[in-house]
């Protein structure tokens, strides 16, 4: 295997990391409220800025994550609170239009409490380069592949350890029996903003040491997660990982060997093609069955 390929291979990993972290909180919301979150890009730009500006404000960078990820927190139980909930049973289509709105009014807040600059976190553990397989890595990438598989298997052992995590995937299979044995959909709606958001803040910290962030980072990387998502099958955990990993590796490969100038446009036209030809994605049963 040539250095190039394992270049490539390490790129496409650590921005299909990042991908699916968004995805999946796509999937978490989906399953809990039938809800396609497009405000959920705006949680990795809060995430990535609230960072950068704690420690603008000389907290230490631990402090700053910590904040960081609980302001993001905030925002998705307020969200769901004031945005989500009173037009819960509205269609489907006024429900997108909402998240879509809220995108908008985040990244007008974000301008606002913050500014239109780019920022750069400093990197959790230095910045010279690993060498393996001829290839050079940053430690940043070594964070953003652990921290990403710590937070999926911290998501596992919520899921299958916890009663919340329980009362979530009992919803998520049927809300009306799930109802009936007495779990609070409410209380699980706003856990699923909470963790959706926390989640999107996570990749925003992670990535930003390496591509930096700004007011509206999230636009591309939530679109990115939305794709990724739709390829592994909407409301599918294994699948927006699967699908997030494997949109990064199509991204690094075809900028590498084709032409960077494409690079974004490689999410659309999967996208597309899953839509077409693969509507529920790779693990999409449950989603086909919902629609």
């Amino acid at each position: 295997m040539s250095a190039t390929l394992v270049q490539f291979l390490l790129s496409g990993l650590t921005t299909g990391a990042i991908y699916a972290l968004v995805a999946l909180g796509f999937a978490i919301i989906y399953n809990a409220s039938h809800v396609i979150n497009f405000a959920q890009g705006e949680f990795v730009m809060i995430g990535g800025m609230a960072s950068a500006g704690f420690i603008g404000a000389g907290l230490p960078m631990p402090l700053a994550i910590v904040l960081a990820v609980s302001v993001s927190i905030l925002v998705g139980l307020l969200l769901e609170t004031l945005a989500v909930e009173p037009v819960r049973n509205a269609p489907v289509v006024t429900l997108i239009i909402i998240t879509i709105g809220a995108s908008i009014l985040l990244r007008g807040l974000a301008t606002l409490v913050w500014d239109k600059k780019i920022h750069s976190l400093p990197a959790f553990s230095g910045e010279a380069p690993i060498a393996i397989g001829g290839a050079s890595l940053l430690p940043q990438v070594l964070w953003v592949l652990g921290a990403s598989a710590a937070a999926v298997a911290a998501l596992w052992w919520f899921f299958n350890r916890t009663l919340t995590g329980k009362a979530m995937l009992a919803v998520s299979y049927n809300r009306l029996a799930a109802q009936l044995v007495g779990i609070s959909v409410r209380k699980v709606l706003l856990v699923s903003f909470g963790l959706s958001a926390g989640l999107g803040a996570l990749a925003g910290i992670l990535i930003a040491p390496i591509s930096f962030t700004s007011w509206d980072i999230g636009v591309m990387l939530g679109l990115k997660g939305f794709a990724a998502a739709i390829l592994g099958g909407l409301g599918s955990g294994p699948g927006a990982i699967a699908g997030g990993l494997a949109l990064g590796l199509v991204e690094a490969l075809g900028a590498g060997y084709l032409s960077s100038a494409y690079k974004d446009a490689f999410a659309f036209v999967i996208l597309l093609a899953t839509l077409v030809f693969l509507p529920n994605g790779f693990f999409g049963r449950r989603a086909s069955e919902r629609v």
